[in-house]
């Protein structure tokens, strides 16, 4: 059986004394094992990162430059591969890998930027014959921790700006879909990044725990579920460590009286259930505002019934398996208890067959929910929309501001007035008007607000510049020497 290494300082290392199972979701089979770190194998990676460090600070930006652009080419050639192995160990379909990938690159492409995002500023004469310039310096080792459902994009938005602003880095992907990165870690390597300034290792609670109190990690990144990020920021922030924990979602999706309700039903259907709805951005609750619901809820339901379920191998496929058995039954769950809470299961994931042992759930829709329910009130993180009936404008954004989460909203409407206003009433770091899944693209961060966040600075783009550095302000005077003298005072401008 293929075992999955761990990346430490440019050596793949297999041994272990665990392994975890690796499965294809389609199949529900296993297919590899990975290594699962022990403390003392982490310890070893943060030694290799820590010595890479002098190294990777000296080198000169343009040399930084370079070895992006040539990791930009190296995974646009290597694009399809990359994307079979996401299919092969997340299960969702190969479109969607690759878009995943494009996404992605997006963020090597910011770090391309970095001779210009790393610049000072620079003042003179702000004294007699005093100047002030401020620099931006690596932070030192940077600990990224990653989720299952974005095996390949989200370690490219975090160790793009890591490294291009010349920290080192030991990324801790999820142990359910770990090979993607290992690869890019590899090409990585491939495109002229010294040993020990990118390590990858697999693990568990026994690994991160590690990252979070070794006194020579100085940041962390991480995304995940919110009670596991709230765990995070408070540990890793109680050792002393710059920190960025962004946590789960409800993403609302509102529908003014006025929009086109084809292409919202489009668009919902789109959010709520592509990649199986297993997305930190998927609107996973509908506000139909006013008299539209019974249309709307009908165009969905029409839609639905068209999906194509299947392998994330088959071109055919417009969604694959969810990541796991138990997570499979878990998001059921939600859909088995809806009705006992008073909401209308219209369309059931439950009742589609499929002719394989993989961890497949079909796409379920649920009607007159309302906050309380439990399928409202958690991150189902499944294929599964909610319908919330509202009657006013006024009373769509108190639904989206009373949740605890705050990742993104999209409200669809014809009334530029109504969205501008939106804009300015909602509290969410993200906001979409006619876009369902308003993902930032690279140039810009991302991140949410309330539970959706732990910490002050979203994830990539110009926001991560500011986490992966600090600031250093240098003032200097080069006067006459025989000028010098004591002076005890407070310094002052003259």
């Amino acid at each position: 059986m293929e075992r999955i290494p761990h990346v430490i300082n440019g050596a793949l290392i297999s041994d272990a004394e665990r392994f975890g199972p690796v499965f294809n979701p389609a199949t529900g089979e296993q297919e590899k094992e990975v290594a699962l770190a022990s403390a003392a194998r982490v310890e070893e990676a943060i030694a290799a990162a820590r010595a890479a460090l002098p190294g990777w600070r000296a080198t000169s930006l343009a040399k930084r430059t370079g070895i992006f652009f040539k990791v930009r080419e190296l995974l646009m050639q290597r694009r399809p591969e990359l994307a079979a192995l996401l299919t092969s160990e997340h299960g969702k379909v190969l479109s969607d890998a690759e878009g995943e990938i494009t996404r992605g690159l997006e963020n090597i492409e910011f770090a391309t930027g970095l001779s210009h995002m790393l610049k000072g500023e620079r003042s003179e004469q702000v004294s007699g014959g005093v100047d002030v310039h401020s620099v931006r310096q690596p932070v030192g080792v940077v600990a990224c921790i990653t989720p299952f459902n974005f095996p390949a994009m989200v370690p490219l938005w975090m160790i793009g700006s890591a490294l291009a602003c010349g920290n080192t880095v030991l990324l801790k992907p999820s142990e359910k879909d770990p090979s993607s990165a290992v690869f890019i870690a590899q090409v990585f390597a491939e495109a002229g990044l010294p040993p020990g300034v990118l390590n990858v290792v697999h693990g568990d609670k026994e690994a991160v725990d590690v990252l979070l109190e070794h006194p020579d990690v100085k940041a962390v990144s991480f995304v995940g579920s919110t009670p596991i990020a709230q765990s995070i920021y408070k540990r890793a922030a109680d050792h002393g460590k710059r920190v960025q924990a962004l946590g789960g979602a409800k993403n609302h999706m509102v529908v003014l009286p006025d929009a086109d309700l084809n292409m919202a039903a489009d668009a919902a259907v789109s959010a709520a259930y592509g990649s199986a709805g297993e997305r930190c951005m998927a609107v996973s609750v509908l506000v139909a505002v006013g008299n539209i619901a019974d249309e709307l809820v009908d165009a969905i339901t029409t839609r639905m019934a068209t999906l194509k379920i299947g392998p994330g191998t088959d071109p055919s496929s417009q969604m694959g398996p969810l990541i796991t058995a138990d997570h499979r039954d878990k998001v059921a769950s939600y859909v088995a208890g809806a009705a006992d809470e008073g909401a209308t299961v219209v369309v059931d994931g439950r009742d589609q067959e499929f002719d394989s042992n993989g961890f497949f759930l079909g796409v379920s829709l649920i009607d007159h929910v309302k906050p309380g329910m439990k399928v409202y009130d958690d991150e189902i993180f499944g294929p599964v929309l909610s319908v919330v009936r509202v009657e006013t404008y006024a009373d769509a954004v108190k639904l989206v501001n009373d949740n605890e989460f705050g990742n993104g909203v999209a409200i669809f409407t014809r009334d530029g007035g109504a969205a501008r206003q939106f804009e300015f009433d909602v509290e969410a770091g993200m906001m979409g008007v006619n876009v369902p899944i308003p993902v930032p693209v690279g140039t810009f961060s991302f991140g949410g607000w309330k539970s959706s966040l732990f910490g002050d600075t979203h994830m990539y783009g110009p926001e991560s510049i500011r986490f992966y550095t600090r600031g250093k302000v240098v003032t200097t005077r080069w006067p006459d020497p025989a000028t010098s003298v004591i002076d005890l005072g407070f310094p002052q401008v003259d």
